[in-house]
């Protein structure tokens, strides 16, 4: 039980030395990383959306 205690101990240590190594990004960076993600994602929603309507289209004129 001793053993546990101190492996958890030290890997607690290291994850706060890690965490201090983290650059954070500021407000304005997260702002611009939401925008490109959020355009991105209906870039790519409409691309599918696009390509699903399509492909129906396509089935339905070959099964008629």
């Amino acid at each position: 039980m001793m053993r546990w205690f101190q492996r958890s101990k030290r890997f607690l240590k290291e994850t706060r030395v890690e965490f201090s190594k983290v650059t954070w990004p500021t407000r304005d960076e997260l702002r611009d990383s939401t925008g490109v993600v959020i355009f991105v994602s209906l870039l790519v929603a409409a691309f599918i959306g696009f390509v699903d309507f399509f492909f129906s289209r396509v089935v339905e004129f070959v099964l008629r």
